[in-house]
């Protein structure tokens, strides 16, 4: 008997069928954070519930969500009531919330606003640290996934929108343990480039997905980079640390594609902007030049040009008639020098000036001989002082007085006991020396 297939949609609402006859489902009391929150344009809440090891897909209509008292948020901690069922043409079960009231804040949401608050306070977010984008770049960097859709729309809207723009990748991972690390290697890599601008992003995700974005060590990277940063992570409602850090934040990767170039319509109409002002600019100076041109051509002088060379003629004859009058006075002051000059008495008599310079030499040789007469006596007193002291302290002197001075080998004899019996000695007089010999002297 061959088979009974059955088709997708039958499958579902079969299992739909068992999860709406159950029991214990049609009431359930969960308890998880919100992550990947979306309000919908219809009013419907979409999110998904989580713990530290499950999720599970939730909806909670509009007129259930009505009745909120607060807004949710991801990282919210909730407590839901509600149904589990299934949806059909997704075929992935949920819970279909009809309650839900906050039960705090998650910890991942904590970490969040603990590190945000550490970064402002030490001025990671000061909008004057911040620097401008160029508005033409030639070179920009791109840290993110090599695969996805965030750099194929990167690298797409930079092509189209300034096609004349080097692009360079440094590919990084953007999600799990390692992902912070090496996105802040990355980051430093690329700022030895040289660039212009460097975007740093990844495509949507959770928060847990998009939590390397949140990490100090990606935060300080952007921070101490030198080239100017555009933060691209997620989508519109996503805001990590690193958007909070970098020198500006882009809602989407596209966007800071088209954040960080021109459009070509854009340059050509800056150039036509450009050429519009030079061109202006060239008029007026023209203009200008054709104003000044016509007064020269009006003036009095280019009119009546023999009016200026009759004015340097004039004025030529004044200098010169100036110059006469000074070399006049030159020549008068120098000849009535002269003549006081020969009036001079020494002029009229040289001899007098011989006898006087005689004269003078007369008295400074009797001066000189005076001088010397007394230097010579001064010099001869104290060499007669010097002579009387030395024979005042001459220890030969004493001999005139009847005194001797006895030798033994050339050593002055001080005591008996440096002589012995038979010795032979010298003894100095005042006048002569004589040789003794020493005996014993018997009693």
């Amino acid at each position: 008997m061959a088979p009974e297939y059955m088709t997708i949609t039958a499958i579902n609402q079969f299992i739909k069928n068992m999860f709406d006859s159950n029991t214990y489902l049609k009431k359930v009391y969960l308890k998880g954070e919100i992550s990947n929150f979306k309000h919908h344009t219809s009013g419907h809440l979409y999110l998904t519930l989580k713990d530290d090891d499950s999720r599970i897909s939730a909806i909670m209509f509009r007129s259930a969500a009505a009745s909120l008292n607060f807004v949710p948020e991801d990282g919210m901690n909730v407590l839901v009531t509600g149904r589990i069922s299934v949806y059909p043409n997704g075929g992935n079960y949920q819970i279909y919330i009809d309650k839900m009231e906050q039960d705090g804040l998650g910890n991942l949401y904590i970490e969040f606003e603990k590190l945000k608050k550490k970064l402002q306070i030490e001025g990671l977010f000061d909008p004057n640290h911040k620097q401008p984008l160029p508005k033409f770049p030639t070179k920009i960097g791109i840290v993110t996934a090599p695969t996805g859709a965030a750099i194929k729309d990167i690298l797409s809207t930079l092509k189209r929108r300034f096609p004349l723009c080097e692009t360079i990748l440094f590919p990084a991972l953007v999600q799990g343990v390692s992902a912070a690390s090496d996105i802040a290697k990355k980051i430093k890599m690329a700022d030895s480039y040289d660039l212009d601008v460097l975007i740093v992003g990844r495509g949507g995700g959770s928060i847990e997905d998009l939590w390397a974005f949140n990490e100090e060590i990606v935060a300080r990277a952007i921070y101490n980079a030198k080239t100017p940063i555009i933060s691209a992570v997620g989508h519109e409602i996503d805001f990590t640390i690193a958007d909070y850090v970098a020198d500006r934040r882009a809602p989407t990767p596209t966007a800071a594609a088209e954040m960080a170039v021109p459009t070509l319509e854009e340059v050509s109409s800056l150039f036509a902007s450009k050429q519009s002002e030079i061109t202006h600019l060239f008029h007026n100076k023209i203009e200008q030049a054709k104003h000044a041109l016509d007064s020269l051509k009006k003036h009095y002088i280019l009119k009546n040009p023999m009016v200026l060379y009759e004015m340097k003629i004039q004025r030529l004859d004044t200098m010169t008639e100036e110059i006469y009058k000074a070399i006049q006075r030159f020549m008068e002051k120098k000849a009535n020098t002269l003549k006081e000059i020969k009036k001079s008495y020494i002029l009229q008599n040289p001899a007098v000036l011989y006898k006087e310079q005689t004269n003078a030499l007369e008295i400074v040789k009797t001066n000189l001989g005076k001088t010397i007469q007394t230097i010579l006596k001064d010099y001869n007193q104290k060499m007669q002082n010097i002579v009387q002291t030395v024979k005042l302290v001459n220890p030969l002197n004493i001999l005139d007085k009847g005194y001797s001075v006895v030798y033994k080998e050339n050593t002055i004899i001080k005591s008996i006991r440096d002589v012995q019996i038979k010795d032979t000695l010298s003894v100095r007089l005042s006048e002569g020396k004589m040789k003794v010999e020493v005996k014993e002297i018997k009693e």
